[in-house]
């Protein structure tokens, strides 16, 4: 009587190549059909080891035949499934950038549900080594640490929900030794180089007042391009922040909510922002108050804005600096007022001198800014 295999040994063979092959269940098709996973080695012995270790990855894991798709084709599914209705455009974007141009050239073809740690370790090292799609004139063909870092979150968040969804039966990611994001110094313009880039504004006669007012609100680019007139009390000098424009797709205008919930919120503007606001509603012709230049029925794009700004950086032989950048003078000024304000208020709570505070409550919002 032959002798019966351990319990999960699974189904064992010896293949017309030598090889000896083993197989164990480790899910079904909707129909009820198995899916097993196979194994293979030039002995027996190997095999079993190797079974056992299948045996103990699978316990209590019942995978679908979505486990059988590429990782590449699980990606997309994720993208557009769990993703694209649940982030703003331009992170689903940066999602897919990712994914488009670092993992799936590597792993994009191989079956989602056999992707190892060591897959996902090799990945990161040859990214680190020449991952970048443009070769840098100062970096090289090396992916940055915060490329790759960004990628692993992006990368781990997919497989977390493979996981769930019972693609895979562990999360490769895990455990991955991931290199430290390492920002570059931000530039901001020092308040010499503030006066000149507002010098240039000025003599920019279709662009002037924008970037006034973004210098003067701290606006995020998306928020002040999709302004509109019924955010702006012109009586009381009040802005209403409501929402954000995302870049165009396909020629078309995406409105959406502010980036976080505290965005939604309320500036009192400095005296003279108000002005050049009241000046432009009284000969507005469009419901946005800065209108594309070409299509005024249309919102200026913030490409359009990043754009132009970069244009009169260049022209005013000032530093290459992000839009957000813009916004740290208003922050520094803003800061800077908030202090002396509580350092008042303070003083004012040492000395029992209530209506004092009460006073410069009552102030405070109105003349927070207006020696900017």
């Amino acid at each position: 009587m032959a002798k019966r295999r351990p319990s999960g040994d699974g189904m064992v063979r010896k293949r017309e190549d030598g090889r000896w092959e083993g197989r164990i269940v480790v899910g079904h098709k909707k129909n009820g059909t198995p899916i097993f996973q196979h194994a293979y080695a030039h002995t027996q012995k190997g095999l079993t080891e190797k079974l056992h270790q299948n045996i103990e990855r699978y316990q209590d894991v019942e995978l679908t035949e979505d486990s059988r798709m590429t990782l590449g084709e699980w990606l997309d599914r994720w993208l557009t499934d769990y993703k694209e209705n649940t982030v703003r455009p331009g992170t689903l974007a940066g999602y897919r950038s990712c994914i488009e141009n670092y993992i799936k050239p590597q792993l994009g073809g191989k079956q989602v549900s056999l992707v190892t740690s060591q897959d996902v370790q090799k990945l990161y090292r040859r990214l680190k080594e020449n991952g970048r799609v443009r070769e840098h004139p100062r970096f090289g063909s090396a992916l940055s640490d915060t490329t790759i870092n960004r990628l692993h979150a992006i990368f781990h968040q997919a497989m977390e929900d493979a996981l769930h969804a019972h693609i895979i039966a562990k999360n490769p990611t895990v455990g991955a030794t991931v290199p430290k994001a390492s920002h570059a110094q931000k530039r901001v313009l020092t308040d010499r180089e503030l006066n000149t880039f507002l010098d240039a504004v000025r003599e920019d006669k279709i662009w002037g007042d924008f970037f006034y007012v973004e210098l003067t609100t701290g606006l995020r680019r998306g928020e002040i391009c999709g302004l509109m007139w019924q955010d702006f009390d012109a009586r009381n000098g009040v802005l209403q922040v409501r929402r954000t424009l995302h870049n165009r797709k396909l020629g078309v205008d995406m409105l959406g909510k502010t980036k976080t919930r505290s965005g939604e919120r309320t500036i009192v503007l400095p005296r003279s922002t108000a002005e050049i606001l009241r000046r432009r509603k009284e000969n507005a012709i469009t419901q946005w108050i800065f209108p594309d230049p070409v299509r005024p029925e249309l919102p200026l794009s913030p490409n359009c804005a990043y754009t132009h700004m970069k244009a009169i950086l260049h022209k005013a032989g000032l530093p290459d600096i992000r839009f957000h950048d813009l916004r740290h003078p208003y922050v520094k000024h803003m800061t800077k007022n908030i202090f002396l304000f509580f350092e008042d208020a303070a003083f004012a709570l040492v000395r029992f001198n209530l209506p004092l505070l009460e006073k410069r409550v009552e102030i405070a919002s109105v003349h927070l800014f207006e020696s900017f």
